[in-house]
């Protein structure tokens, strides 16, 4: 237990509520519930009550994560419904109400509202064109419609602060929506301000993670101002990563295993250099798309796809005797074609076939025919042919398979300036040392920087995924989904993670989307200190860190009936 969790008989402890619209998982929720800010003998306890959200596997993550209930609704009006789905809701659906969201806090009154709207439509991930489509559009009004249905739920007792949460892009793309919000809550009685923070910094994590945030002060309610969280430094991916299981460990469970990925990838990933992304690969010099100075082979070990003959003994037979670790394969004599164990035979073209039957194939008998035509004049001459970049072409015929290939030397094409592959750090390798970027819902190894210069070489006897050993003696590969929930402070690296559902690309979309609770925790202490100040009637603290929220251009605020 840290010395900030002790009570004392003479502490007086004050409930802070919170509320979490559009929760994910809940990391943000998690979070808070952690804080526990002190201001004198006065402590702040947080408790969550209710989060919502239209993600069913989310919700049932949130209430495992937080201990509480958790709602799910949709949020859409009918014509945002109708704009993203492209169709009209079905019978039964409902526009939900101020009243929806007081029963999803379970009539309670919170001290504080967090909401991270969906931020798909404002994402620099999404290109301009597609982000100005009308599903996108009816996703980026929902952050409108939510802000309005909070202030409404809450009328009567409105929350002390407010954090609107999103990615930075939306001071840009959603300009029109931040204003309309920032009216809106004028309106209800809250001085405003817009800001950005790195939840890595303030969280002390192991990626940068810049996010925008919108925090509002009920005016009347909380004279003190409202102060950043203090900042730190970046961690190293390693120093997360080197306190969990190797990749595939059954102790990591099934949200820690690496990807299956084409052999071409993990070669690719193999030859980018640690800190950079598939740049790199135009450092190589490939001729008639081989690489020239570079062969790549498998480590093998004694006895690697050994075949023992008819007439010797096998050697020892081991628990997982395999062809591929040892001998454990044979020449046996009496193989014939068809047959029960007729695997991958080849008819002569003499020969008569096996029974046809509906659940044979190539692999399972003897359905295949040694074709003595194979080479006649029938068969066009240039199959499978490539043509070099600098000659011409073979004639063009209507004729399938032809050779009508070239070796292209622009490879995806000639990228633009400002092209998003070109920026997007595709094919990205972190270093071990380094923090890594901004967890996103659609991390991918192909799409940014997703992998990892992993120094833990594994040693022959270690059961692993394919290994490839990089030119820098590490390996890369991509990060699993639990070190990626480990990265985001949603799990402690040395702890077991399970959410809801079989879905691997579901899972790292809630985590991509959640709120880091070690970032949020922070921002919940800051908040709770200064509620405290509110509640003990003091309207100053001393403080050296940047105000978040202040009347217009007012210094102090002076707690109404004092002189000044």
């Amino acid at each position: 237990m840290n010395c900030e969790e002790f009570t004392f008989a003479h502490d007086d402890v004050r409930e802070i509520r919170h509320f979490h619209l559009f929760c994910g998982l809940g990391g943000g929720a998690k979070g808070f519930n952690k804080a526990s800010p002190r201001v004198g003998n006065m402590v702040g306890k947080f408790r969550c009550v209710g989060g919502v959200d239209v993600n069913a596997p989310a919700i049932r993550d949130f209430e495992r994560l937080t201990g509480t209930r958790g709602t799910v609704l949709d949020l859409f009006d009918r014509s945002q419904f109708t704009d993203f789905h492209g169709m009209e809701p079905p019978a039964g659906w409902r526009e939900a109400g101020p009243a929806d969201i007081r029963s999803a806090a379970g009539g309670e009154y919170p001290h504080i509202v967090f909401l991270s709207a969906p931020c798909k439509g404002f994402s620099g991930l999404l290109n301009e064109t597609r982000s100005k489509t009308a599903k996108y559009q009816a996703l980026n009004r929902l952050t409108l419609r939510g802000v309005w249905l909070m202030l409404e739920a809450f009328a009567d007792e409105p929350p002390e602060l407010i954090v609107f949460e999103n990615v930075p892009r939306i001071a840009n793309r959603g300009r029109h929506l931040l204003d309309q919000i920032g009216d809106l809550l004028r309106h209800y009685g809250y001085a405003v301000a817009e800001t950005t923070h790195d939840c890595g910094e303030i969280g002390g994590l192991a990626q940068s993670r810049k996010r925008f945030l919108l925090v509002a002060r009920h005016v009347e309610k909380v004279p003190p101002f409202l102060y950043e969280p203090e900042k730190k430094s970046l961690a190293a991916v390693g120093t997360v990563l080197d306190r969990m299981p190797l990749p595939g460990d059954q102790a990591g469970g099934p949200m820690h295993s690496v990807p299956a990925l084409q052999w071409k990838t993990w070669v690719r990933l193999a030859f980018v250099e640690a800190g950079s992304d598939w740049r790199s690969l135009n450092k190589l010099a490939v001729e008639d798309g081989v690489l020239r100075d570079y062969l790549i082979v498998p480590e093998y070990h004694r006895g690697y796809l050994g075949v023992n003959r008819w007439n010797e003994p096998a050697g020892t037979v081991a628990g997982n005797s395999r062809a591929t670790n040892g001998n454990f394969s044979i020449a046996d004599p009496r193989f014939q074609a068809g047959g029960e164990y007729g695997h991958l035979g080849v008819r002569s073209w003499d020969e008569s076939t096996g029974t046809v039957t509906g659940q044979r194939s190539p692999i399972q008998g003897g359905f295949s025919v040694a074709d003595p035509r194979h080479y006649g004049p029938a068969k066009h001459s240039n199959w499978f042919r490539i043509v070099q970049w600098s000659r011409e072409a073979c004639a063009v015929t209507g004729a399938h398979g032809s050779g009508q290939c070239v070796s292209d030397p622009r490879p995806n094409g000639i990228p633009q300036k400002g092209d998003h592959y070109l920026t997007g750090g595709h094919y990205g390798v972190a270093r071990w040392d380094e923090p890594s970027g901004a967890v996103s819902a659609a991390a991918c190894h192909d799409n940014g920087r997703w992998s990892v210069a992993d120094p833990r070489m594994p040693v022959a006897n270690d059961k692993l995924v394919a290994v490839i050993r990089s030119l820098d003696g590490t390996w890369h590969r991509p990060f699993t989904t639990l070190e990626l929930a480990a990265l985001q402070s949603l799990v402690d690296p040395e702890e077991y993670l399970q959410l809801d559902g079989l879905s691997d690309s579901d899972w790292r979309e809630r985590i991509g989307n959640a709120v880091p609770p070690d970032a949020a925790e922070a921002i919940a202490g800051v908040m709770g200190t200064t509620l405290l100040l509110a509640w003990s009637g003091e309207t100053f603290m001393l403080s050296a860190a940047p105000i978040w929220v202040r009347p217009v251009a007012v210094a102090l605020s002076v707690t109404p009936g004092c002189s000044s």
